[in-house]
């Protein structure tokens, strides 16, 4: 049974025009994107409304060998810079995120149609991030000392070097984290970066685009392209490599081009990323976690939880509680904070949630609360959904809705709640709710998921920024945060030298050689012997 949500919808305070960006200010933006003038153009809407946004110009195949050619020159400058030069643009990058954010925040919700307070989620990882690779990137690239085959008579050093120029294909639905939280570590390791924006969110890039160089980052050292799967595709001709954020079918096709041309490429695709919740848990955090968790964004991000395990002890208990919160959830489209939900993106969005829905009562899900789309609100609003009795063959049970549903299982034993979480291709995050952190810890690493939280939710990965973030099987490969993110954009070469090669009294494989075909693998078999002996690595 479907409940009434709150909303915040006053259609005298909150007139279309809230939405409508001003020409003076939208026109600096488009001219930084790469095209030709005179290009086609994309009209960006506003999901609040439905209405125009902006005429957005769209970059061909054409545009790119030039803007390829210009940031490999500006590339070469930027590399050869101290790293500490390059970290204080990123600080800088941190101050003026925080001193700005109204502005962004603004535009990421005009664009998205997300809460404010999820719009800030995504500002406040970006600044986090900003700060990590800055204050760590000087020691996470520093040359690294190694053992020689000879001990004090060679050593050897694993330098890191950028790859050159760095592709990031970046999503509509959090333009902020995953465009320019993708660049930010990528330039401090010395790539200049291509980032490919979707039209629909292609202004807040271009922003971003802008503060980086207020910051103090070279000309064309970040170039903004705007365009579809063809504009991508035709990037990885030019780049060294490819940063892919998106569904796991497109994943599937940008990796077998990289794989041809023989760019190195890091995916994040899709989750059905899944919760447990214990027997011994206070089940009003629990619940409280569970909605952060499923309707953060309207749902439509990589780590929101789709499916709920839940031990029968609790079940009953556990799921008033989630229905409770659910319902009390506050629907908007105000820039501001009033609201705890906004809108779904557009039409395509709105029709797959709504088919997943009509598709799991039909094969006798049951709605405990939501299930209906909200005209009132604006054309792609929906509530916020809690299912229950979803079978198999229904297709929320399986495949990735992005959007705010949730389905809630009751399961009887830990190893029950691990089977199912597990039984899934994509591996992307996931969480575990329980009293003991012993047992949470012990139960996540059970868990086959790139990132797995323990009382919390996916917020408590982004915030972790030295954890690296990525999924296992059809979620994708390579890693973002942590010194592995920073590493994806580079590549290793190892020195190894041997002194004292030069002159009779030497030690060396040249000395070891001479003493004859039958005495030197004896020799060495000696040597071997001892180092084992000796625990030497």
């Amino acid at each position: 049974m479907a409940h009434e949500h709150a909303d915040l919808h006053d259609p005298e305070t909150d007139p279309l025009a809230t939405y409508v960006l001003e020409p003076d200010d939208v026109r600096p933006l488009l001219g930084r994107v790469v095209a030709a003038a005179g290009h086609a153009t994309a009209a960006s809407i506003a999901p609040f409304t439905g209405a125009p946004i902006a005429a957005v110009p769209l970059t061909t195949p054409a545009d790119l060998p030039d803007a390829a050619r210009r940031a490999r020159a500006a590339q070469r400058l930027w590399a050869a810079r101290p790293v500490a030069e390059r970290a204080a643009v990123l600080l800088r990058v941190h101050d003026l995120l925080l001193e700005r954010q109204s502005d962004v925040l603004d535009l990421v919700q005009v664009e998205t149609g997300k809460a404010r307070g999820h719009a800030w989620e995504e500002l406040g990882e970006v600044a986090n991030a900003a700060r990590y690779y800055a204050l760590r990137a000087r020691r996470l690239l520093a040359p690294r000392a190694v053992r020689g085959l000879w001990g004090p008579f060679s050593r050897g050093r694993v330098l890191r070097h950028p790859l050159g120029v760095v592709a990031v294909l970046t999503p509509w639905n959090y333009p902020l984290s995953l465009g320019l939280g993708d660049a930010l570590p990528a330039l401090v390791a010395g790539n200049a970066v291509l980032l490919r924006a979707d039209p629909q969110t292609a202004l807040t890039l271009l922003w971003c685009a802008e503060l980086l160089e207020d910051a103090g980052l070279p000309a064309d050292l970040l170039q903004v392209v705007v365009g579809g799967p063809d504009v991508g595709m035709a990037l990885l001709e030019h780049v060294d490599h490819a940063g892919f954020t998106g569904s796991t079918r497109s994943g599937r096709v940008v990796a077998q081009r990289a794989g041809e041309l023989g760019v190195p490429v890091t995916l994040e695709l899709g989750g059905k990323n899944a919760m447990y919740v214990a027997e011994d848990v206070d089940v009003e955090a629990a619940a409280e976690g569970a909605v952060r968790a499923c309707f953060g964004s309207a749902g439509q991000l990589c780590a929101s939880v789709e499916r709920i395990y839940v031990r029968e002890e609790v079940r009953d208990e556990f799921v008033a509680a989630l229905v409770r919160r659910t319902t009390a959830l506050r629907l908007g489209s105000g820039l501001d904070y009033r609201a705890d939900m906004g809108s779904l993106v557009g039409p395509a969005q709105l029709a797959r949630v709504v088919e997943h829905v009509e598709d799991a009562v039909g094969h006798g899900a049951t709605v405990l609360t939501g299930g209906e789309q909200r005209p009132d609100l604006g054309p792609y609003f929906y509530e916020p959904t809690v299912l229950t009795d979803v079978p198999p063959e229904a297709r929320a049970h399986r495949e990735e809705t992005f959007g705010p549903v949730v389905a809630v299982y009751p399961v009887a034993s830990d190893d029950e709640a691990v089977a199912a979480m597990n039984d899934s291709d994509l591996g992307l995050v996931a969480a575990v709710w329980t009293r003991s952190t012993a047992r949470g810890t012990a139960l996540a690493a059970r868990v086959r998921a790139g990132a797995v939280s323990v009382n919390d939710t996916h917020q408590l990965l982004w915030g972790s920024v030295g954890a690296p973030l990525g999924g296992v099987g059809a979620s994708g490969h390579g890693r973002r945060h942590g010194r592995e993110g920073l590493w994806e954009t580079t590549w290793t070469q190892s020195v190894v030298a041997q002194r004292g090669v030069h002159g009779s009294r030497g030690l060396g494989m040249r000395q070891v050689h001479e003493l004859g075909s039958d005495v030197w693998p004896r020799a060495l078999t000696r040597l071997l012997r001892l180092e084992r002996a000796l625990r030497l690595p």
